[in-house]
């Protein structure tokens, strides 16, 4: 790469002709398979699912599924968010992260979570830089990796109160 030539980190929408990227992608990031219900929900979710590139190589991804809460206010549950090893910390994932919060922002929606396992710091210390807090641990949560233990972590958007 010549001297001052920047490198271009995009995003692009997952859509039917580009999803097996995504299932390549989590296969070589998640020790987790996933169904099709995964994948008609990260579709389902528009905007708010992403392939992130690095110099137009595909090397990460976030897929958000949108969940109804008591009482009706609608949340974002945030199934995966990865970028792969030799790319990591170079402002992908936080690309890909600061889209989602935006997203909701845009949409006043004012709660994001999602489910990280318990030996995982690397991920944990991420989500808190952006003012995501653990508020729940549920055992056994995963089946056929080790620990199955995981955190919960949920961000909550506060918003101006409108004059009536």
């Amino acid at each position: 790469m010549g001297a001052g030539r920047e490198v271009q980190i995009s995003l692009d929408g997952v859509r039917d002709k580009n999803l097996m990227q995504l299932k390549k992608l989590n296969t070589a990031l998640f020790p987790v398979r996933y169904n099709e219900k995964y994948y008609a929900d990260a579709l389902a979710s528009g905007e708010f699912t992403k392939l992130a590139y690095y110099s137009d190589i595909c090397v990460g991804a976030t897929a958000c599924r949108f969940e109804k809460k008591e009482g009706g206010a609608v949340c974002v549950y945030i199934m995966t968010l990865g970028v792969l090893a030799p790319y990591r910390g170079l402002g992908i994932g936080t690309k890909l992260l600061n889209h989602v919060i935006d997203l909701c922002s845009k949409q006043n929606i004012s709660e994001i979570y999602l489910h990280v396992q318990t030996n995982n710091e690397d991920a944990i210390n991420f989500y808190k830089k952006f003012g995501f807090e653990i508020t729940d641990t549920i055992k056994n949560y995963y089946t056929n990796i080790t620990p199955p233990d995981c955190f919960v972590l949920t961000k909550f958007i506060t918003y101006p109160q409108t004059k009536k």
